[in-house]
């Protein structure tokens, strides 16, 4: 490789790194605690709850009057549902309040009693919003994607740097009889080449993780409303078809999946006349993968169901993947090795700079 070549090559990985380091070190060191959020989670928020009825389901119609005759006047949003717990999550608004107010109540679907929140440790809480957006919305998550672009420059200049430096010496040779810089400009090459494959995977993932907002926007621009583009609307919806109907004819047209969610007509997620009842998979990999069968709200019958676009089916694998929440807690053990090993090439980064410019003062 030509000299000139080398500094370019050079000038890249310093400065990507040294814009991105501070903000890097933030990222990993808030995710490492995220990784376990589950587990931390479910011991510090531990609750003994009971469904009052055992053998008892409402169907969701009445889970529905229940829930919103205790919000009254009370638009329904969203409906969701527990995993762990015979519990389903009605998400209302009102009409006359305030734009993004929600109401949200957890009902016991045994006897339709309100059931306690599930909701993840405040400090777990400030952390994922640290993580995310530095409590800054859609900029922070599109400065933190940004940084993670500078991550994905610095990997691959430092693995461009270091292949003519391993011409010098043998793959992970640590030259411990040198000065300290020597010793850690060796430790950092080292540990930088072995992790660079997760380190880019977990870069180029959340990456794409800060893109969230504008995907889920535009795929709800787009492709949705492309489904009901030949839907002749009528006037606006004054009464709806059994809610429970609806979900039946959506697991019809989507058997073998499970049922995750519920958007009302009106809501962000659905259309102005339809129910969209959304379905994941049962794999690990598929659990992360949604697809909407659209129900009409009058009829109750099948308008469309809608396939996921490419990159809703990215983003979709790459929130997952960024926590390493595939293969349980095993993988979860690796990610947060591998985190921590990433933590010590950051901070080695910065010293081997501090440690140049001090010995470059006459």
């Amino acid at each position: 490789m030509r000299t000139q070549t080398l500094r370019a090559w050079s000038w890249v990985h310093r400065w990507s790194s040294l814009v991105s380091t501070l903000f890097l070190l933030m990222l990993c060191i808030t995710g490492l605690p995220l990784v376990f959020s589950h587990e931390i989670d479910e011991v510090l928020l531990h609750q003994d709850w009971k469904p009052a009825a055992e053998g008892r389901s409402l169907d969701l119609d009445q889970v529905l009057d229940a829930a919103l005759s205790r919000h009254s006047g009370g638009v329904p949003a969203f409906m969701s549902f527990d995993e762990d717990r015979p519990v389903v999550n009605v998400t209302s608004v009102d009409p006359d309040g305030a734009a993004g107010q929600y109401t949200f109540q957890p009902v016991d679907r045994t006897s339709g009693a309100p059931a306690p929140p599930v909701s993840g440790h405040p400090v777990m809480e400030f952390l994922l919003q640290l993580h995310t957006d530095l409590f800054l919305g859609l900029p922070g998550m599109l400065f933190l994607g940004l940084m993670g672009l500078m991550l994905v420059a610095a990997v691959v200049s430092g693995v461009v740097l270091y292949a003519p430096f391993m011409r010098r010496l043998p793959f992970g040779t640590v030259r411990a009889s040198k000065k300290a810089r020597a010793r850690w400009l060796d430790y950092h090459n080292l540990l930088g080449v072995v992790t660079v494959a997760w380190v880019l995977v977990v870069g180029v993932t959340g990456v794409v993780n800060t893109l969230a907002v504008p995907i889920i926007a535009y795929w709800k621009d787009t492709a949705l409303k492309e489904l009901t583009e030949a839907y002749d609307a009528p006037a606006p919806l004054t009464e709806r078809s059994s809610l429970d109907d609806a979900v039946r004819r959506a697991r019809e047209a989507l058997p073998g999946m499970k049922l995750q969610f519920v958007a009302f007509p009106g809501s962000s997620y659905s259309t102005e006349h339809h129910y969209a009842v959304f379905f994941h998979g049962e794999t690990p990999l598929t659990a992360h993968l949604t697809t909407p069968a659209l129900i009409d709200a009058r009829t109750g019958e099948l308008a469309a169901v809608a396939p996921t676009p490419w990159y809703v089916t990215v983003l979709s694998l790459s929130q997952p993947l960024h926590f390493g929440d595939y293969g349980g807690l095993p993988l979860k053990i690796v990610w947060a090795l591998l985190d921590f090993v990433t933590i010590v090439v950051l901070v080695s980064g910065l010293y081997l700079w501090f440690a140049r410019r001090r010995t470059a003062r006459p």
